[in-house]
């Protein structure tokens, strides 16, 4: 079964979409099936992989509406192993839309669970805002990544987000664990990059991802081509970091579905006792 990551900050400009985008494309790199799924409204994840805004294009939209199947939706991209499930301005509406809807919180979840067999991960990117869109994202995700900057103010919005991830385990979906916290656009020649990524450590603790993004030129004109920054330029400072927090990713997710098997097998033997 295929991992859920969200990605969400409700805070805008800490490099989300950036992150979706390559931290997708890189797990695709590393020949792992990956499907990228865009539940912002901005499209800003279609775009960077080179969908163009397209009204007759089936979308996440009609996911979350039900009046398209999973398959239907799907968009194959630039890399082989990587497929997009593109958002369209629709998406606007849907937070009205779903509020009158059953299982409105669930709509996502249940959608995309026949598609999970398919991919090793699926990444969501959330709209920057804790909506019903957010919502429906966190429900369907097995664990949530963070993008924040080393930045004082940051901090507040990530508690703040931490705070809804413990709601949302609380009602909706217990499983939901923080994958990690990734400082983005991040500067290690300034005092103060330093001191808040130390203090960060010291908050989130192993939740603090060992990868840090640098603040790259190339990784901020990669989306105007319509590519991943490992496409547009894989030597950058930024692609080469993405690839690197694909591996982090990775790797923890396999350890612990490594150390998750034996229990289950020890458990599966005891009950046929």
């Amino acid at each position: 079964m295929g991992k859920v990551i969200a990605i969400a900050n409700q805070k805008g400009g800490v490099g989300k979409t950036t992150t979706a985008i390559n931290l997708a494309a890189s797990l695709a790199a590393a020949e792992v099936p990956t499907l990228l799924i865009d539940c912002d409204p901005q499209s800003n994840a279609s775009s960077g992989l080179g969908f163009g805004k397209d009204p007759n294009r089936l979308s996440s939209y009609e996911l979350l509406m039900g009046t398209a199947p999973a398959s239907d939706v799907l968009q194959h991209t630039a890399l082989e192993e990587l497929q997009l499930i593109p958002a369209s301005k629709n998406l606007i509406g849907a937070n009205i839309e779903l509020v009158m809807m059953e299982r409105r919180e669930y709509r996502l979840r249940d959608a995309i669970q026949v598609l999970k067999e398919n991919f090793e991960f699926i990444v969501i990117d959330c709209p920057p805002a804790l909506d019903l869109l957010t919502l429906n994202s966190l429900v369907a995700a097995d664990s949530v990544l963070v993008p924040m900057q080393a930045e004082y103010f940051a901090l507040e919005g990530v508690s703040e987000l931490l705070d809804t991830v413990e709601r949302i385990r609380e009602s909706y979906n217990p499983e939901l664990a923080v994958e990690g916290v990734v400082l983005t656009m991040f500067d290690d020649r300034t005092n103060l990059a330093q001191s808040v990524a130390s203090e960060l450590k010291s908050y989130f603790g192993e939740r603090l991802c060992d990868t840090q993004i640098p603040r790259n030129v190339r990784l901020a004109e990669a989306p105007s081509h319509g590519k991943p920054a490992l496409l547009y330029d894989p030597k950058s400072r930024g692609a080469e970091s993405y690839i690197k927090l694909a591996k982090e990713v990775i790797q923890k997710h396999r350890n612990k579905a490594q150390h998750v098997a034996p229990e289950q097998m020890v458990q599966a033997h005891s009950e046929s006792d």
